[in-house]
């Protein structure tokens, strides 16, 4: 199912949101740690956990997150896998070192696509969205399965985080 959710601009004034966590599960793990799809204008790019529960054994992964350039109000689509949309998902943003939490956008329930993110919704021109799977208590000590992935709007700086 494809959603909208609701859109980033009010959500990244609000900031410090709590955290959400994730596990795969199902087919997803089985087969290994799922990718998450990004497109902006006309780049596409797979991006790669930095941890994922696996068959219910926290996995970390020495992941380098993708970084685009795009021009200001580009919308940005997030594709998850099944498994991720069926566990619930968020968009969280971040500063461009990724170290600071600026924002959170939860994503509605069993939604694959999530297209309610823009260039322009985040204040500094250099920023990190990272998907954050919804967690499982029970799996993986509740280890969070997340993809992160930066972004940088024509004009601006370049993101120089690190993986979480």
């Amino acid at each position: 199912m494809t959603g909208t959710g609701r859109g980033l601009a009010g959500v990244v004034l609000l900031g410090g949101l709590v955290a959400l966590g994730g596990c795969g599960s199902g087919d997803d793990a089985e087969a290994g740690a799922p990718t998450v799809t990004v497109q902006v204008g006309d780049q596409t790019v797979d991006v790669d956990p930095t941890q994922y529960c696996l068959n219910g054994d926290g996995q970390r992964y020495d992941t380098t997150p993708p970084i685009l350039e795009a021009p200001p109000d580009s919308p940005i689509t997030l594709t998850v896998s099944d498994a991720v949309a069926a566990a619930g998902w968020a968009v969280q943003v971040f500063d461009d070192k990724l170290k600071e939490r600026i924002g959170e956008v939860e994503v509605d329930p069993d939604t694959t696509a999530f297209d309610g993110v823009n260039t322009s919704d985040v204040a500094p021109s250099a920023f990190y969205l990272v998907v954050v799977q919804d967690s499982d208590a029970d799996a993986c000590n509740g280890l969070a399965g997340a993809w992160p992935v930066g972004f940088i709007r024509a004009g601006g700086g370049t993101p120089t985080g690190t993986s979480p």
